[in-house]
């Protein structure tokens, strides 16, 4: 399943010459807007300005049409590419917008060849995204190093994304994303292996592995193995990786092996962030997902049994179609019930196409009170969180931000930050509502 939060509109990515790319969406999104901005510079610069949109909701197309228009007005003499999910799934409504001079699928998106002086300039590029069975491109983020030269401009320099999977082959009723992404399918193992050791040899301390939908990966590869033997893989052939990290994986498919490395491996952060969508089962059985609200407590019970420091982020959303008072407490309980930090709420939101589209809706106002409970209930869960760290010491990356990220997800600041990307202990002193305040020792 696509992450569904983080649907603000994303800066431009910086480009050494004229070609732009506005992303709007996911962070897999703004991953591959990298990828599109070095391949433009890579086979000579053509001036184009690239709006990489999202299809989550029917508000993330409105948006995405916005920046379209919005592009040609800022850039009048520019060749305007709209791609991205919505683009996918609707081609020939970004095609009938005068402003746009092409579209592209989001395979199209990521050839090197669809860019430059040679590229077809054919007004519509879209494959069937479901024929596509070619593995996930696997530099994202910073680990654009490995494809030919970090930009050093727009990328992050404290931790390497690899994306190890691509599409989704679930169909949850609120969701639109693998129509936009197409099925699941995976980079294999020995690649991903090689990649994390040349980001370790390039300096990087952390590594998170991403996806559509992460915790599927292995079962298109031979022998179906489980994410479990990726990262089991990882942490053994590459010892000097400092910190592993997941992005957003399914409460209801941590496998035994993984469970095990959770709880296990020091280098695998103590944090998972949970597709959880909503806390009461008739609701989760209307989305189509495919964990109950007892699998989410006890995956989360067990782990931090085992390993006392973890904690978790969640997706939850506010006001599903048919959603009573009593359907609304589940998900509002199970938010102290596990003990959830790092909380992203959304207000439902239909999406055209989805079958949750066509479900009565619960009235707007209702939706937008209950999302704004669900947050000050979060926005507690973290303030109690950042509590229990004070006088306690750990080991954290520093950001760009000057900002360090403790293996728990939390954030501290200190007087003196060291250098984004590198790694130093830290003791915690104090704690303010959204962030730990500490020293930096040793």
């Amino acid at each position: 399943m696509a992450d569904v939060h983080h649907m603000a509109l994303m800066a431009d990515t910086p480009d050494r010459q004229a070609t732009k790319v506005i992303t709007l969406g996911c962070r897999l999104n703004a991953y591959e807007s990298d990828v599109i901005a070095k391949n433009a510079r890579d086979v000579e610069d053509t001036g184009a300005v690239v709006i990489n949109t999202c299809a989550v909701t029917n508000d993330a197309v409105a948006e995405s049409r916005r920046q379209v228009r919005k592009a040609k007005r800022d850039n009048p003499d520019a060749r305007i590419i709209v791609t991205g999910c919505a683009a996918q799934i609707d081609p020939t409504m970004f095609a009938n917008m005068e402003e746009v001079d092409q579209v592209l699928g989001n395979h199209e998106k990521m050839n090197p060849m669809s860019f430059g002086p040679g590229a077809s300039t054919e007004r519509v590029r879209v494959n069937d995204i479901m024929s596509v069975r070619e593995t996930a491109p696997q530099f994202m983020g910073s680990a654009n190093a490995l494809s030919g030269g970090l930009n050093e401009k727009s990328q992050s320099r404290s931790r390497a994304f690899l994306q190890v999977q691509n599409g989704c082959d679930h169909r949850c009723t609120f969701c639109i994303i693998p129509y936009g992404r197409g099925n699941s399918r995976s980079v294999p193992a020995g690649e991903i292996v090689g990649s994390v050791k040349s980001l370790v040899r390039q300096g990087y301390n952390e590594v998170v592995l991403t996806g559509v939908d992460l915790s599927s990966w292995g079962g298109d590869l031979p022998g179906t193995p489980p994410l479990g033997d990726l990262v089991r893989r990882i942490l053994k052939l590459v010892p000097d990786l400092p910190r592993l990290r997941l992005s957003s994986i399914d409460p209801a498919e941590v496998d035994d092996v993984l469970f095990e490395l959770l709880i296990s491996d020091s280098r695998l952060s103590p944090y998972l962030h949970l597709s959880l969508q909503a806390g009461d089962d008739m609701i989760l059985k209307r989305m189509k997902r495919r964990h109950t609200r007892i699998d989410s407590i006890d995956l989360c019970e067990r782990l931090k049994a085992a390993r006392p420091e973890f904690t978790f982020g969640a997706d939850i959303i506010a006001g599903f179609p048919t959603e009573t008072d009593e359907m609304f407490a589940k998900s509002l309980s199970i938010i102290s019930e596990i003990g959830i930090p790092w909380l992203h709420v959304f207000p439902f939101s239909p999406r055209a196409g989805t079958p949750a589209a066509k479900i009565p809706p619960v009235n707007g106002n209702i939706v937008k009170a209950r999302a704004k409970v669900l947050r000050d209930a979060g926005a507690a869960e973290k303030e109690k969180h950042l509590e229990t760290r004070i006088g306690s010491a750990d080991v954290a990356l520093f950001e760009e931000t000057g900002l360090g990220r403790l293996p728990d997800f939390s954030l501290v600041k200190v007087d003196n930050p060291a250098h984004a990307g590198s790694l130093a202990h830290v003791r915690i002193i104090d704690a303010t509502s959204e962030h730990l305040i500490g020293q930096i020792f040793g």
